[in-house]
This record gives C-alpha cells, sequence and structure tokens, in this order.
C-alpha cells in the first residue's frame, strides 16, 4: 500500500498542486542480516533500488551488516526468500511509522529553546535549518574579523544555501571545503559540521588552524530534504524536485553529479532512492556546489563531504575499483586523521576507495570534485550511526562525534597548511 499526499510547498511555491507519491511506513519493517555466502549477498542486493526497499545500510563484501526497510506490502515475500536462501536475520522494527511517531514526540517534548541559546547552538538537539542560518549569520556578525556568510545559490523550493568562510583575510590561500547534508535523512551531518565551526570561530585554542588555511563550511546542501525530514517524512533521502511524468519526487544529489554519472550505482527510476536525474547536474543544489567549486578551485586543496553511517573514510574512485595516482597521500592521510578521531573514546574507520570498501557508486560528489574539480585530496566522511534507521543516533551522541570529528578535522588542517601554507 502506498501513501498519497499532496505536495503544499511546492504548490504554493510554483503554482501549481501535484500528488506525491510516497511509501507508507505503517507496518513496514527493518532487517538487519549479514549473508555468509556470495550467493546470498547477490540475492539480498537484488531488491536494492526496486519498490518497497530502502537500503539503509549496505555494502558490497561478506560479512558488511545490511540494513533495509522494506515496506508491509513486501515483507511476507521477503522473508520467504530469506528463508528459502536460508539466511539469518533479525527484525530491527515490526513497525516503522510506529517508531517514527514515538521519535517526533520526543522531539516535541524538548524545551523549543534547546537548540539555540543566546546566539549560540546546542548540541544538545538536531536543529532545523531556520536556527542553522541563524547561528551562521549571528557568527558573522560577531565574529566578522574571521567569519563570514556565503550564499552559493538557492535551493529548489526557494530556501538559500548558506555556509560560512572562516579565513585571517588575505587572498590566495589554500581552502578547505566540508559540506553536509546532501542526503536529507542523515541527521547527524549538521550537527558535526557546526561543531566544527564552533571550534573554528567561538575557541580561539583554534585560531592557528585558520592562520593559512581558509576554510568553506556548509552545513546543508539539500535544505528542502532536510526540511521535509523533520516536517514529513523523517527518512527522505532526496531533494525534492518535481519528475516531470513520476508522482514519485526527487533526485538522489550523491548521484547527480557529472563525472561517470549513470555509469553504476544509481537508477534512471525516479522513484528509486539512487535516482541519479534526467542529466548530470539537473538539480539546482548540485549545481550550487559544482560552481562555488569551479569558480575556488586554484585554491581549494581539500574536500570533505559528510554523511553518515558507517564509520568510512572514503576516497575517489566510486565508480570503478581501479585506485587514483594519489592513493598512498590519500589514504597515508586518513589514516593520521583516523589516529587522532580514535584518541577521544576509540572510535575506529574504514579507510579505502569507494568502491574497493564500501560500494560502487558513480556519481557521487568527491569523485566530481577530484575529477573534474582538480581537488586532488577528495574524501566523503561516513560518520557513526545509531537508533533503528542508522541515521538518527540518540542526542547523547551529538557532541561526542562532533568532538572525536573535530580532532580528525585537525589533522586535515594542518596537513594542508604544512602542504601548501604562505610559506611553502
Amino acid at each position: 500500500m502506498r501513501l498519497l499526499l499532496v505536495l503544499l510547498v511546492a504548490g504554493s511555491a510554483f503554482g501549481f498542486s501535484n500528488a506525491e507519491d510516497l511509501p507508507s511506513l505503517e507496518g513496514a519493517k527493518v532487517y538487519r542480516l549479514i549473508p555468509d555466502s556470495d550467493e546470498k549477498l547477490s540475492a539480498v542486493l537484488a531488491h536494492n533500488g526496486k519498490e518497497g526497499y530502502d537500503f539503509l545500510r549496505r555494502g558490497h563484501v561478506l560479512g558488511d551488516e545490511i540494513r533495509v526497510l522494506v515496506t508491509a506490502d513486501f515483507t511476507e515475500g521477503f522473508e520467504s526468500e530469506l528463508t528459502e536462501y536460508e539466511i539469518d536475520y533479525v527484525i530491527v522494527t515490526e513497525n516503522a511509522q510506529a517508531v517514527i511517531d514515538e521519535e517526533k514526540t520526543t522531539r516535541q517534548n524538548a524545551a523549543a529553546s534547546i537548540t539555540r541559546l543566546n546566539g549560540r547552538i546546542s548540541f544538545e538537539a538536531y536543529p532545523r535549518y531556520d536556527t542553522i542560518v541563524e547561528y551562521l549569520e549571528g557568527l558573522a556578525t560577531n565574529y566578522s574579523g574571521i567569519a563570514s556568510l556565503v550564499n552559493i545559490g538557492t535551493s529548489y523550493e526557494g530556501r538559500s544555501i548558506y555556509g560560512l568562510k572562516i579565513s585571517s583575510g588575505g587572498t590566495g590561500k589554500p581552502a578547505i571545503l566540508i559540506d553536509s547534508a546532501l542526503h536529507a535523512r542523515e541527521w547527524i551531518t549538521p550537527p558535526t559540521a557546526l561543531y566544527i565551526i564552533n571550534q573554528l570561530v567561538e575557541n580561539s585554542d583554534n585560531a592557528d588552524l585558520y592562520a593559512n588555511v581558509d576554510w568553506y563550511i556548509f552545513p546543508v546542501l539539500n535544505p528542502d530534504g532536510y526540511e521535509f525530514t523533520h516536517t514529513s517524512y523523517r527518512l527522505w533521502r532526496k531533494t525534492r524536485s518535481i519528475n516531470d511524468g513520476s508522482s514519485c519526487v526527487g533526485v538522489d544529489p550523491n548521484r547527480n553529479f557529472g563525472y561517470y554519472w549513470m555509469l553504476n550505482g544509481a537508477s534512471d527510476l525516479p522513484c528509486s532512492e539512487v535516482f541519479a536525474g534526467p542529466e548530470p547536474f539537473s538539480e539546482v543544489e548540485t549545481q550550487a556546489l559544482r560552481d562555488f567549486v569551479l569558480a575556488n578551485n586554484e585554491t581549494l586543496k581539500l574536500y570533505l563531504a559528510v554523511h553518515s553511517y558507517g564509520n568510512y573514510f572514503l576516497y575517489p574512485w566510486g565508480y570503478t575499483s581501479e585506485l587514483p595516482d594519489n592513493e598512498e597521500e590519500l589514504r597515508t592521510l586518513a589514516e593520521a586523521a583516523d589516529d587522532a578521531l580514535s584518541t577521544l573514546r576509540g572510535t575506529r574507520y574504514t579507510i579505502g576507495t569507494s568502491t574497493n570498501v564500501l560500494y560502487e557508486a558513480a556519481g557521487g560528489s568527491d569523485d566530481w570534485v577530484k575529477g573534474v574539480g582538480g581537488v586532488e585530496l577528495s574524501y566523503t566522511l561516513e560518520l557513526p550511526g545509531g537508533g533503528i534507521w542508522g541515521f538518527d543516533p540518540p542526542v547523547s551522541e551529538i557532541l561526542p562525534v562532533g568532538q572525536e570529528t573535530f580532532l580528525a578535522i585537525r589533522v586535515f588542517g594542518e596537513y594542508i597548511e604544512s602542504k601548501f601554507g604562505s610559506s611553502k
């Protein structure tokens, strides 16, 4: 059964109404399984991208945990297939909608003022986009000597895509670009980006990091999708653009970049969670990042796309198992960052190219930024997961994830300064 909703936001903003087809989560189940043979793994992954299946976590090698949400219409058939192939599984939840309703009630019961206190950001709640923007605006006002607001474009529904530039001044310095929440449901990523901003701007002990390196940090690249996860559909992943001829909305922005677009790991079906769009850069959000990178590619030296979840330091390529020419440098730097990160509470990450340690997926931002944008040090960071979906760590995890991630960020910053700083 599918739930038919009216897309009120798009209708009011663009002068028309459109019926949106969303999967009902009433009675949907979340399964956790670890196939122990190639045949079993292939049988499970054959459902990826199909109607009724949302792979919350997947890998492509034996031993990788797979977590998949299956809507009520398909659970009986899926369980029969698992039994047929003798695949052991655990049902994490019997009713996804009930879990979402409980989570929503918990958030609503939290004090409204907890997210932003006297112009500062709280790391005890997941912030809405307007709160994030207000925080960035406040920093640009109160720390105007080092922080300035950057607007790289407008989302499909008309939201400005804001970030912060952190710099000691001057021109031509090497720069680091960080973005997060390209995938809407990955809630741990915006507060992690905000914690990095907070430590750079509001903690003077970290002033050395921007003395010779500029930082551009965009906490939410997909603001429409991010807001939709707060207001309407918690597990939304894609953008919110209308697909002509389809009742399914949105594009997977991390399959929409124009570098080996649609070669693998993506779908041409609008209802798929990995729909790559009708053409490369069909989405205004991916266009915004593209244009910013191309306008600044002479100074950009490192790119970090923050996603969740799974504890991975990934680098190109996502479209092929072949290694990039500077693989040794990419790996060595990631290993140093992982070592630093682990000192807080022992968290460790798997390191390697996207295809070889996770799965193949062409059209990702990290591949394009390196392959076309010319930024040799390009990474995707998959933060730790939590909760039923993996995308909903408890709020108690926001601060420690931010703290340990910043330890890795310091390693990146120090490396870029040492390699490209003004004295070099």
